[in-house]
């Protein structure tokens, strides 16, 4: 008996052992707080964990490794911390990624080219004047009834909490009208679940919007199967029914971009404008060894034909702001959705 538990305490003394050495074998890479440290870290945290490789280097042409070898050659120990952060947003500005983020105690880099390269399309004063003074406010939506019958409701954010019972309150109020124009232009996201909250509204059916994919490894294309994303119609309150028009720029960005997305597949809703922004990539957190913020996509969503819309979606209408209207206070936009609905 005395043999048997002793030969039980050297079996479970070997497995431990051997447990330990496996996991003396696991080494992450460490950096040190560096020059050098902090650029390889970033370069070698985006390369394990950015989800976007394969589809900037087919329509970008970028070259991650090429990226590396040609950054790596501007960094020395000799560089202030102002230096080495425009070398590294500069390298993080090659993907063309509203959500590549790197956040220091005294700047802020990012690239904002999906919007910034092209016309506005916006002009906040002339909005103003079609929303009046006395225009309603729905947990951040802002609605008013036009002079010709029809709805306007400006939806500027979803960083703010949406509910069924928010849009049902200001859907009720606005029951009489012939139509609705939602305008996001110049919404640069927030909560998903705001902007799918507010498209559910608008069908009366289960809907299939889109795939979402997770990164599963360090590879560029180490991701799981593709799983479909359905929009759900609202359980409670108030669906509307009658036509709808969703306008666009080029500043509708990432949760707005998913909403935009969700839109097309309801019946009764047409979009108008120019292309979103784009950004389907669920952005993430992480940290050099500095102390420096790091954001970056991690998730890919794609549209209901496996699409990607990280570079925006088309409209069903393409729209230009005219100076002409713009001269007399007049909205090229707001106009042509309310002339479009007139005519249906």
């Amino acid at each position: 008996m005395k043999l048997t538990i002793l030969n039980s305490i050297t079996a479970i003394f070997c497995l431990l052992f051997s447990l330990i050495s496996v996991v003396s074998c696991v080494k992450e890479d460490t950096y040190d707080n560096t020059n050098r440290g902090n650029f390889e870290a970033l370069w070698k945290l985006m390369d394990e964990h950015y989800c976007f490789f394969s589809y900037k280097q087919q329509e970008l042409g970028v070259d991650w490794n090429e990226v590396h070898a040609r950054y790596a050659q501007q960094v020395n120990e000799k560089m202030t911390n102002l230096q080495l952060f425009e070398v590294l947003c500069n390298m993080l500005a090659e993907l063309r990624d509203g959500h590549v983020n790197l956040a220091a105690p005294f700047d802020y880099g990012r690239n904002w080219s999906f919007y910034e390269d092209y016309p506005q399309n916006y002009n906040d004063s002339i909005v103003k004047l079609y929303l009046g003074r006395n225009y309603h406010i729905a947990s951040g939506l802002k609605y008013v009834i036009l002079d010709d019958n029809i709805a306007y409701v400006r939806c500027e954010s979803f960083a703010n909490g949406i509910g069924s019972g928010n849009v049902s309150y200001m859907l009720n109020a606005l029951a009489t009208c012939n139509g609705l124009i939602i305008d996001v232009r110049e919404n640069g996201g927030g909560q998903i679940t705001s902007a799918r909250t507010l498209a559910s509204h608008f069908t009366n059916e289960k809907c299939l919007i889109g795939y979402v994919s997770h990164k599963t490894d360090k590879g560029h294309d180490s991701f799981s199967s593709p799983e479909a994303e359905y929009l759900d119609p609202a359980i409670e309150g108030v669906r509307w029914q009658k036509p709808v028009v969703v306008l666009t720029n080029r500043a509708v960005f990432s949760a707005a971009n998913d909403f935009v997305k969700c839109m097309k597949q309801c019946p009764n809703v047409t979009v108008m404008g120019d292309h979103t922004g784009g950004g389907s990539g669920m952005p993430f957190n992480s940290e050099l060894p500095n102390g420096w913020s790091v954001r970056y996509s991690a998730v890919v969503y794609y549209d209901k034909d496996m699409q990607q819309t990280e570079f925006g979606i088309a409209p069903d209408i393409p729209i230009e702001m005219s100076g002409a209207d713009i001269s007399q206070d007049k909205d090229t936009y707001i106009e042509a959705a309310r002339a479009y609905m007139v005519a249906q």
